[in-house]
């Protein structure tokens, strides 16, 4: 965190800013930021300008833009009327599994939270991975609720489209991926694949756009993939950086649109 002489204080607004940084006075109230993205400085007070420049200095790359804020486009308004209890963007990676862990305390076997923990783990290193993606134009969401039960692990929005993950332990052993079934070491198959493919279904419905679903397997020794498996995208730690280079599906306004849509709780259940 950064001071100017004027006691002007610089800091980040976490994963969900997408790299934006706001300006603020000692008793925390923003007179501007600046969104490294667009390169634009937003001032609240022309007055003040001079002095949020200074503050920002450190931080400005390349060309910016200096002005008042932008008006708010439609995206935003509907985001500003969210209500936080409604607003699914803070979820972090995993978060279903934490209040089961938390508030499953005498009600849980042994070896369901051992499981779980597993499943924990995979979603919290993929997640991590995913979030990543945000510097090249996508939009994350972990643990979106589903109708009934289940959550969708990850949600991805980005220039290559919409894609509907599901985070599976490979626990240092083979994995093998079927039509039906995915298999880790001698364990009993789990119907993984009809699984994501189901609500990769609910969500093409709900967001009205294709959705790809896939399957990110996570410490796996070896990974199979049957041929027969065309419609599911296998993702592991360490490739994901390839979706960075992908585009040709969403413009970014439309991955705006949706993940405004898709953040709403209320467009899943």
């Amino acid at each position: 965190m950064a001071k100017t002489s004027r006691g002007l204080r610089v800091r980040p607004a976490g994963r969900l800013s997408r790299g934006r940084l706001y300006v603020s006075t000692p008793d925390g109230r923003s007179v501007a930021w600046y969104d490294r993205e667009t390169g634009r400085v937003s001032v609240l007070a022309e007055d003040q300008c001079d002095a949020v420049l200074a503050a920002l200095r450190p931080y400005l790359t390349g060309s910016y833009t200096v002005g008042p804020p932008p008006v708010p486009s439609r995206e935003d308004l509907r985001r500003l009327a969210l209500h936080p209890d409604d607003d699914l963007a803070p979820n972090r990676p995993g978060e279903p599994l934490l209040g089961e862990l938390g508030h499953g305390i005498g009600t849980i076997g042994a070896r369901s939270r051992a499981r779980l923990r597993q499943d924990l783990l995979a979603q919290q290193r993929m997640g991590a991975e995913l979030d990543e993606l945000e510097g090249a134009g996508w939009r994350i969401l972990h643990g979106v609720p589903l109708p009934g039960a289940g959550h969708i692990d990850h949600l991805l929005i980005g220039p290559a489209g919409v894609l509907c993950v599901r985070a599976v332990p490979g626990r240092r052993q083979r994995t093998q991926i079927g039509d039906l079934l995915l298999t880790v070491g001698r364990t009993e198959p789990r119907p993984d694949p009809r699984w994501i493919r189901r609500a990769a279904g609910h969500a093409s419905r709900a967001l009205a756009v294709a959705v790809t679903p896939a399957l990110a397997v996570v410490d796996a020794s070896r990974i199979e993939i049957a041929p027969t498996v065309r419609d599911i995208r296998v993702l592991r730690p360490g490739a994901t950086a390839t979706l960075a280079q992908e585009a040709g599906v969403l413009k970014p306004p439309e991955t705006e649109a949706l993940y405004t849509t898709a953040r709403t709780i209320h467009t899943w259940l």
